[in-house]
């Protein structure tokens, strides 16, 4: 989930802290640079062919095209976590993690009956989880060579996959590098230990950037590192101890997420013992102004609400993909996939995928085809959070007093303005949904 600016009014009258409204699970093909959720949204029935509406196959080709791979399995579930990932002991029969690579080799193949002849170069790839380093090296090559098999990646692809620090070894980054990888992202989380236990990460602090540096000598120019800040018994300084360990171990790209305690997560059930505080939504904005902060001071830059790069080829072109309103096909259980405003997501199981797949069958397990005020939303919502902003010129006059509002009141930058672009100020991403919301109502 996207933990960043956005969500429940703190103290002071800042919004902060929450996932943004339901369509952005996805639009996103599951937020935090990937997950997918474990609950799946209401929809109309998926035909068990797979195919797609004439509309969406309509520009096929002409947009950019991505695929993300789900891959759903963990050692153990962290307390915080409520992505569609199982742990060994949850898993349950009619599912391997072993013959997970087949099952998804036969999507794969589906994917390229569906989407027809059209000449789809895949310019981005991304494996996300759970772990997808807990498959074997080999499992993910293969994938990816199916990938390019059946579309063809395109020249200069970035293709990246999520990591546990401790998921992965030197011989692992390499067999990655050499398979085609082009990128990793850690999930670093923080650099106290107190906070690590909080959250049930079984890293430990330093790991991190030990994986980097053990990238970096793979081959893997790009790496970036997640964070998560506002978590229950962190303070500023353990914050600016975690953000300083990361910007020291050099990646040059990082996420940082305030943490949102979802129902039914073991966070949640402490929580609601007293046994641990809930996280303060200011706070939350305070920590969030420390990141941009310290991270600016490094040479990183923001270019969308949560993310920092330190080049603009740094920046992650999967995510951006989702952020600008391009194709995709997700691949796993419970992966969100879009085309053409069409939009579709799989069953939530492991076992179920894999019975649908053998069957010779979609393993969509429901659908939606937006409206063109659907689909205008939705770019709002998301153009608006990255540094290139949202044209004037499409703002719909219903919103335009709250556009003028927005500016007055100090959430727009006034040079970016005048030349015809809504980019938001510091105090403008700790509300970007407010804004959005008293655009669109």
């Amino acid at each position: 989930m996207w933990r960043a600016a956005g969500g429940a009014w703190g103290r002071r009258g800042r919004r902060w802290s929450g996932p943004g409204p339901a369509a952005v699970w996805a639009v996103a093909g599951g937020g935090q640079t990937g997950s997918v959720p474990s609950t799946l949204p209401d929809g109309d029935a998926a035909p068990a062919s797979g195919e797609l509406p004439e509309t969406a196959l309509r520009g096929l080709g002409g947009r950019p095209f991505g695929f993300y791979v789900h891959v759903p399995f963990c050692v153990t579930r962290c307390g915080y976590c409520d992505f569609n990932t199982y742990t060994a002991a949850e898993l349950g029969p009619g599912a391997s993690q072993r013959d997970y690579a087949d099952t998804v080799l036969q999507e794969v193949r589906l994917a390229r009956r569906v989407l027809g002849d059209a000449d789809l170069p895949v310019q981005t790839v991304f494996f996300g989880g759970g772990t997808p380093t807990l498959l074997p090296p080999a499992d993910l090559t293969r994938i990816l060579a199916a990938i390019d098999a059946e579309f063809g990646l395109a020249p200069g692809a970035e293709v990246t996959t999520e990591a546990n620090p401790e998921s992965v070894d030197p011989a692992y980054l390499e067999s990655l590098r050499e398979g085609g990888f082009t990128r990793v992202s850690f999930g670093m989380q923080s650099a106290r230990e107190h906070v690590l236990k909080v959250l049930d990460r079984h890293h430990t602090p330093g790991r991190a950037a030990q994986a980097v540096q053990e990238a970096r000598k793979a081959g893997f120019e790009h790496v970036n590192l997640d964070l998560i800040y506002s978590t229950p018994g962190e303070s500023d300084d353990d914050w600016r101890a975690s953000l300083a360990a990361a910007i020291e171990a050099e990646p040059d790209h990082v996420s940082a997420y305030s943490l949102i305690v979802e129902d039914g997560t073991r966070l949640a059930a402490r929580i609601r013992r007293g046994e641990l505080p809930m996280p303060d939504d200011d706070v939350a904005a305070d920590r969030y102004q420390i990141a941009d902060a310290m991270l600016g001071e490094a040479g990183f830059h923001w270019y969308e609400v949560s993310n920092w790069a330190t080049s603009e080829a740094a920046r992650c072109r999967h995510n951006l993909l989702y952020w600008t309103g391009g194709d995709w096909w997700a691949a796993g259980p419970g992966a969100h996939s879009h085309v053409g405003g069409a939009r579709w997501w799989n069953v939530k199981h492991p076992a179920a995928y894999a019975q649908r797949l053998a069957a010779g069958t979609s393993p969509a397990h429901a659908r939606e085809v937006l409206s063109t005020e659907d689909r205008e939303t939705e770019r709002l919502m998301l153009e608006l959070r990255l540094v290139s902003g949202y044209p004037l010129a499409d703002v719909a006059p219903r919103a335009r007093t709250a556009v003028a509002a927005a500016l007055a009141g100090g959430l727009l930058r006034p040079e970016e303005f005048k030349a015809g672009l809504m980019v938001l100020t510091l105090k403008g991403r700790l509300l970007a949904d407010a804004l959005v919301r008293d655009m669109v109502s």
